[in-house]
């Protein structure tokens, strides 16, 4: 049984997210609190599996309260939020504070769209509650200023890196993990393609987010882009991308299409691209992430020559997508997440 508190400052979110996910005979919503003062009051009184929580709400606002339980005691929040250009970064941030994952909500139509999204509502609970929170840790490194990690040594092997790609795909968990690994990158590193499984409209948010962040250059890929050494370019929220190559360099293809994997953009359409065109030139990657999106195509990965890498279970918040890469025997290692950005800068 998975038990659930909701905090939301509107009675109508409260009361249909209730009806909602007490349909499933594995959750039990325990207390529904209207913010975070009168929440923490409950969770008091009996602790939650899983937090369902707003962001926007009087008395203290949702980041502040995630903040506050990701460092006293972690535990699997999703978040609840309006799908919003402003609602996206906020929701970025809780991301980036430990929220697992999250699930958008429209400022009208509300008992409608969650009673149509139950399926998801539940998904995502299920999904927390398998979850591994890492206790929140503020990271605010400055911008475009050389980083001081003892990768820096490693600058000078750079120097045949042009027609190098690392291919990255995560899900679940992956904001976290994506901002540990780019953060600790320095300005001169290897071209980067990363599929982060998320909708529309968050992905612009995210990849602004991490450019502030990241002492490489850090945004949503447009289609013919160039992958060129200092960028990650992230696959946009509602569409796929590939990789291709012109003469000696490389570009990405962002398309239309069907979901692969039950995802848009999908890791496999990424992974089974750079499989064709860069082969042993690749480095692929797969981070946390529910599902086995990515799985396949980091076999074709390998397979075709590139040097494959899996997160291991103990950093993941979700073993899932590295998980079903190891049992297809595609990745050639498991690392642990801090050692991730070590291993791009150290591929030649």
């Amino acid at each position: 049984m998975i038990n659930v508190l909701i905090v939301d400052d509107s009675a109508v979110v409260r009361q249909v997210l209730t009806e909602v996910l007490s349909k499933d005979p594995q959750i039990r919503v325990i207390a529904t609190a209207g913010d975070p003062i009168i929440a923490k009051q409950k969770m008091m009184q009996e602790w939650p599996d899983v937090i369902v929580l707003d962001v926007e709400m009087p008395r203290m606002d949702g980041i502040t309260f995630l903040k506050i339980i990701m460092t006293e005691r972690p535990t699997p929040v999703v978040i609840c939020s309006t799908l919003t250009e402003k609602g996206a970064e906020t929701t970025l941030q809780a991301m980036s504070a430990g929220a697992v994952c999250y699930v958008t909500k429209p400022k009208l139509g509300l008992k409608g769209f969650l009673t149509e999204s139950a399926v998801d509502l539940i998904n995502s609970v299920k999904v927390a509650a398998q979850s591994r929170p890492k206790r929140f840790i503020s990271s605010s490194p400055s911008k475009h200023v050389e980083s001081t990690s003892p990768l820096q040594h490693t600058v000078a092997a750079l120097t045949h890196t042009t027609e190098k790609i690392v291919a990255i795909g995560t899900s679940t968990g992956g904001t976290q993990a994506l901002e540990v690994v780019l953060t600790a990158l320095p300005r001169v590193s290897p071209g980067i393609v990363i599929v982060q499984h998320m909708p529309e409209k968050f992905t612009a948010s995210f990849a602004s987010r991490l450019n502030s962040l990241c002492a490489i250059e850090v945004r949503e890929a447009k289609d013919r882009d160039r992958v060129i050494p200092g960028l990650a370019l992230i696959a946009p929220g509602g569409l796929h991308m590939r990789l291709t190559r012109s003469g000696a360099y490389y570009h990405v293809n962002v398309l239309d299409g069907p979901p692969v994997n039950r995802h848009k953009p999908s890791v496999d359409v990424l992974f089974k691209s750079v499989a064709n065109v860069a082969g042993r030139n690749a480095l692929g990657i797969i981070m946390t992430g529910m599902g086995d999106d990515g799985a396949r195509g980091l076999k074709e990965m390998h397979d075709a020559g590139a040097y494959t890498v899996a997160q291991d279970e103990a950093s993941c918040v979700v073993f899932g997508m590295p998980k079903e890469a190891i049992k297809l025997g595609a990745a050639d290692t498991e690392q642990p997440l801090g050692h991730i950005a070590d291993m791009i800068m150290r591929y030649k």
